[in-house]
Order: C-alpha cells, then sequence, then structure tokens
C-alpha cells in the first residue's frame, strides 16, 4: 500500500493505493468512500480483493486529511469535489465505486455532478433522510441526538444515536416519549469531556443527511448505479432511507450482507460480514447480481 496527499485550494487529501496504477488487470480502480468513516473503516473489506487496484481516502477535516478552508461543516457537494480531484489525480480513467452511508450521499453527487468519472457505483445506505414518508420526524430525531450531545457530552450524543439508527419504523410518538438513553447502557463514558465537534453528533454534517439526489442527472449518466442495504438494516433507518433512495432513482434496492458497517471485522465494535459482504459485492460490481 502506498500513501499520497493531494493538495488541492481547500484540503489536503491523504489517501492509500494498494495495487498498481495503471491496473494490472485493465479494470478502473475500485476506490471505496465512506463518511464520517475515513479509510480505516475498509481495511478488512480493500483486504478481500487482493487482485483488484483499491484506493481509500479520507475526507477533508477527517482522518488525516486537513482543511485549508477555514470550514468545519461536511457538505456532499464539497466532497464530491474532492473525489473528482482525487480521481482525477489518479490517473486512470472513471473508477468503479463502492460508497458507504455519507460516502454514499458524497458518491450520489458526484455521479450528478461528474458524470464520466465512475462507472458502476454501488451506494450502500446513503442516509437521505427527508427522502422517507416520515422525513420531518426523522429531522426531529436527528436534532435529538443533536440536543443530547449538546447538553450532556459525546456519551450521552452517541447512546442517543444508537436508539435512533436501531428504532425500527417511522418516527412515531412513542419513539420521542422515550427517556433519555443512558451511556453507561452501552458502554459509554457517561463523563463530559467538553468537545462539541463530533462529525456525527453535531449539526456540522446535517446537509448530508439533508441532501436530495439529482434524480435526473444520475439518471442521464453513464454510470451504473446501485443502491444497497443490509439484510439486518431493512427495517431501521438507513434501511428505510435506502429504500427511499432507490425509488427516486426508479429502481429496487440490492440486498447485501450484514448491517451498516457489514463489511468491517471486529475492530470496530459489533462486527460484520466482511467475507460475505465482499463477495457480494464483487457480483454486483461485475453485474452478475
Amino acid at each position: 500500500m502506498n500513501t499520497h496527499t493531494l493538495e488541492t485550494a481547500g484540503a489536503d487529501l491523504v489517501h492509500d493505493v494498494r495495487g498498481p496504477l495503471p491496473t494490472a488487470d485493465g479494470r478502473p480502480p475500485l476506490l471505496m468512500i465512506g463518511q464520517p468513516m475515513d479509510a480505516t473503516g475498509f481495511a478488512a473489506l480493500a483486504a478481500r480483493f487482493p487482485e483488484r487496484t483499491v484506493v481509500t481516502y479520507d475526507p477533508r477535516g477527517l482522518g488525516r486529511s486537513t482543511r485549508k478552508d477555514g470550514r468545519t461543516d461536511h457538505t456532499p457537494e464539497t466532497q464530491a469535489d474532492d473525489v473528482h480531484a482525487l480521481i482525477g489525480a489518479l490517473g486512470a480513467g472513471p473508477v468503479e465505486m463502492f460508497a458507504s452511508s455519507g460516502g454514499a450521499v458524497t458518491a450520489l453527487a458526484v455521479v450528478a455532478r461528474y458524470p464520466d468519472d465512475v462507472t458502476v457505483l454501488v451506494a450502500h445506505e446513503p442516509p437521505l433522510i427527508t427522502l422517507t414518508p416520515d422525513g420531518p420526524a426523522a429531522v426531529r430525531a436527528r436534532a435529538g441526538v443533536r440536543e443530547a450531545y449538546e447538553r450532556r457530552g459525546w456519551g450521552a450524543g452517541m447512546a442517543a444515536f444508537v436508539v435512533m439508527i436501531s428504532w425500527e419504523g417511522e418516527f412515531t410518538e412513542a419513539y420521542f416519549a422515550q427517556p433519555d438513553a443512558d451511556p453507561a447502557a452501552f458502554g459509554m463514558p457517561t463523563e463530559d469531556d467538553g468537545s462539541r465537534d463530533d462529525p456525527l453528533l453535531s449539526d456540522r454534517s446535517w446537509a448530508i443527511s439533508d441532501h436530495r439526489p439529482d434524480a435526473d442527472a444520475i439518471a442521464a449518466a453513464a454510470t451504473r448505479v446501485v443502491i444497497a442495504v443490509g439484510e439486518e438494516s431493512r427495517d431501521v433507518q438507513t434501511g428505510r432511507t435506502s429504500a427511499a433512495a432507490a425509488e427516486l432513482l426508479r429502481q429496487r434496492v440490492t440486498v447485501f450482507p450484514s448491517h451498516h458497517a457489514g463489511f468491517v471485522d471486529g475492530e470496530f465494535g459489533y462486527p460484520g460480514k466482511p467475507d460475505e459482504f465482499a463477495q457480494r459485492l464483487r457480483e454486483v460490481l461485475d453485474g452478475a447480481a
């Protein structure tokens, strides 16, 4: 693996390249992106594609990538511009892309803004909360996570986030009537360290979950777009947003093994099924499923 830094006007983007460029097999590089997860979250999945040249990166302001634009917010448009610059810097033509969570939102923006950059996109569980029928309630639930974080710190905010993403079905009054989540019950710290800059729990990434993909531009692109959902996620928020995104793009979701982070191993807590996930991704990229 070789690590490089792409210097742009707004950020220095650190990215890792596993394998040769140009690629040994003649296929496009396989670019894996997330948000707010950085490149470390794709280590297990990338290792399961030894035959491919795999590229991962840290979005601006996350992990090893530093910002120079003086901002702290995260928007799909800015990140799409970064990914476009990264693809150009690779010098290997259009890429195949696996994108997860907020990275899937960015990837849909890439296809809309730069239709020649990606040959096939697998967008895994994009958290486009305003697309669901209960969009206003989902926005209210998201605001509740931020409120818990602002009032009581990271542990409380993260506990509230886990409760939100674990809730099955629409956000009803029963959801909002629950008592405050106890961070200790989730093995999270109860002490407040005073920080309020977490990209997941603050409002810094709300532009990502508020994003509405440009369905017409995506349809006009040559990119084959696949909206993917984990088999364990179908009834929770990211499963429902995936179904809504697929409906917006006039397709059905493609089911993958495991959950929202189904491609990770045990390094990040609740492990997924990386072997099965990689096999499914390989099939979908090849157009066999």
